[in-house]
């Protein structure tokens, strides 16, 4: 396989071709500070106001909370930011990058994995979308709900699709108006229920114990930053090379943060004000915010809700699209997201219409392939931290020897490894078939499934430490010899 070379230069009002394409020099531009509109866009949904029920769900106070969320969800979003220097330092996307450590077939592992999550994701969040405009619909104009749900996928998967196919300007041009759209409506959402907030019970909530804020924290570290680090390098990869690295972390960083900072930080605190919400949250995160708002402003809050959502489908659908022809189907990039889309849309229609309840447990499926996506997560950073030089990117393309090779075993194992034992530490009721996840908390004491670290998430976070720890023990042989023999190539 060739290398291949992009030198478009991607229009808003214009298709984008390039796909696994390495860019080119010439098409190269931007800065740093780009990043933070299509983060923030992806992230400032309401639905980060219920993690805030999640975290004090724990039985943490209010302070702990707080504190919690705030280095919880900053600390998520610096993997992200690592992960988006890929993307200047190879100029391809994350699944193509992700060559250098898998080999070019062996990386159809974390492909699949990748594309299923993202295309899962993004189904979800259609269906979503489509439900809450039905819960907000019916209770302005009984009888509405269907065809308010009709309008809101339409809406949301549309927009996906049409911002998936166009490509990469067009998204970031998109996310900066949705970004500023939907603070503005969220800032009137919050306007409005400061009523609710009752500051002298809120703190007079009793401290939780250590192990209660150390499984709140461990649970924001896996339940933001991780699952998106397969969307990194997509967007970082026009960066010029000499962009700062500092500010491609900072802003990917602080765009991702703010936002869920903000809302989980408030929702903490409605929460800490009338702890009732917490289990009403868990049941429904949208339709739990509705009874506090005025009638006249739930148009308003539905959409801001869509617009949010709105924003996760573009960022999930563009990178699909692109995981899709970095497994090495041969069809390009705009094709490749448009089918993602139809796929994704008849997944709502799907759940929305005929089977309402399999949208729980197809978000336990979700997370259960969110296991494998955090060791492979692992893996990829820390081969990119390993790495003195660019990637070669001729090399990606090139399963021979002198390349990246055809597969990598050690990762493929050590990715293997991080997923048997992540599943042992995370517990799964939202479907009775993958209850059988969590059967190492009990041998390690931890608890059992019922135990205090049971809902902490910790197997995602102990998934991507044996990925990133058991790459750089075994791996770092490899990678230092791929550099050499890049280095006496680039001599001769």
């Amino acid at each position: 396989m060739s290398k291949l070379v992009s030198d478009e230069i991607p229009q808003a009002n214009r298709i984008e071709h390039a796909g696994v394409d390495v860019i080119a020099e010439s098409a190269r531009h931007g800065h740093p500070r780009s990043l933070f509109w299509p983060w923030c866009a992806a992230n400032v949904a309401v639905l980060a106001v219920s993690w805030g029920g999640y975290v004090t769900g724990f039985g943490i106070n209010l302070t702990q909370a707080l504190v919690v969320t705030v280095f919880g969800v900053i600390a998520s979003f610096v993997l992200v930011g690592l992960a988006s220097l890929a993307g200047q330092k190879g100029s391809a996307p994350t699944l193509v990058l992700s060559r250098a450590s898998f080999g070019i077939r062996g990386n159809w592992l974390p492909g699949l994995v990748s594309w299923l999550l993202l295309v899962g994701w993004e189904t979800s969040l259609c269906a979503l979308a489509a439900l809450s405009a039905r819960t907000v619909s019916e209770r302005l104009v009984d009888g509405s709900g269907d065809v308010a749900a009709a309008l809101a996928l339409v809406l949301v998967a549309g927009s996906g699709i049409y911002y998936g196919v166009l490509g990469f300007e067009a998204i970031m041009r998109a996310q900066r108006w949705l970004t500023i759209a939907t603070l503005v409506l969220t800032v009137g959402f919050i306007a409005l229920t400061l009523d609710e907030v009752h500051l002298e019970t809120a703190f007079d909530q009793p401290a939780g114990s250590s192990t209660a804020v150390i499984g709140a924290l461990v649970m924001l570290l896996a339940g933001f930053g991780v699952g998106w680090i397969n969307c990194a390098a997509d967007y970082s990869r026009y960066l010029p090379r000499d962009a700062s690295r500092a500010g491609i972390v900072g802003w990917t960083t602080f765009g991702g943060a703010l936002p869920v900072v903000l809302l989980a930080g408030y929702g903490a605190l409605l929460c800490a004000s009338d702890p009732d919400l917490i289990g009403a949250f868990s049941a429904d995160p949208i339709g739990a915010l509705t009874p506090m708002l005025p009638t006249w402003y739930l148009l308003p809050f539905i959409a801001v809700a869509l617009l949010g959502l709105a924003a996760g489908v573009i960022i999930d659908i563009y990178s699909s699209g692109l995981t899709l022809v970095a497994t090495g189907i041969p069809i390009q990039r705009p094709v490749a997201a448009a089918l993602d889309g139809v796929m994704m849309k008849l997944g709502a229609i799907y759940v929305v219409w005929f089977a309402p309840d399999f949208l729980v447990p197809f978000q336990g499926f979700l997370i259960t392939v969110g296991v494998p996506l955090a060791a492979w997560g692992g893996i990829f950073i820390a081969d990119l931290l390993l790495r003195r030089e660019r990637y070669d990117e001729a090399k990606l393309f090139d399963e021979s020897e002198r390349g990246y090779g055809v597969a990598n075993p050690t990762a493929i194992v050590i990715m293997l490894v991080g997923t048997v034992i992540g599943w042992g530490l995370v517990t799964n009721g939202l479907a009775s078939w993958l209850t059988w996840q969590g059967y190492l908390l009990e041998p390690v004491g931890l608890g059992g499934k019922d135990g205090d670290w049971a809902y902490a998430n910790i197997g995602v976070l102990v998934a991507l430490t044996i990925g990133f720890v058991g790459y750089l023990l075994l791996c770092s042989g490899r990678v230092r010899a791929q550099e050499s023999r890049e280095l006496a190539t680039t001599r001769r």
